[in-house]
């Protein structure tokens, strides 16, 4: 086991400061939906029937709630056109093009942790 001497070591200041980041990122990330949505929205511009037609299993509150969330955090704009019926298109903003590596970085990490889990199975049977 490799020893950390204490100099390798963030000071307490540090530690608390990015796991207030952290906390603050995942609050806003937090849930099942909300990656899922900012994924479909960065693809194409959708409608509310659209958005839950490509997310299997999103109940229509749950997504309502979630695409209420994700316009109050910039990562979403709902648009309202005066048709006959009212229109309402949603479309991810500039500023959810900033999770495009977050993303990225999760999608490595969950493949990784996935063939873990599959070899540590595989061992034990």
């Amino acid at each position: 086991m490799k020893m950390i001497r204490n100099e390798d070591l963030p000071s307490h200041e540090e530690c608390a400061g990015s796991l207030k980041n952290v906390l603050d990122a995942l609050y806003v990330l937090n849930g099942k939906w909300k990656v899922a949505l900012i994924l479909c929205l960065v693809q194409s511009s959708k409608r509310f029937n659209e958005i839950q037609h490509e997310i299997t299993g999103i109940s229509s509150k749950v997504l309502a709630k979630e695409l209420k969330d994700l316009e109050l955090n910039d990562f979403i704009k709902r648009n309202v056109y005066p048709t006959t019926p009212v229109s309402i298109i949603y479309e991810a903003t500039e500023y959810s093009q900033t999770l495009k590596n977050v993303i990225g970085e999760l999608s490595a990490w969950g493949e990784q942790h996935r063939e873990k889990i599959k070899q540590s199975m595989r061992k034990q049977s």
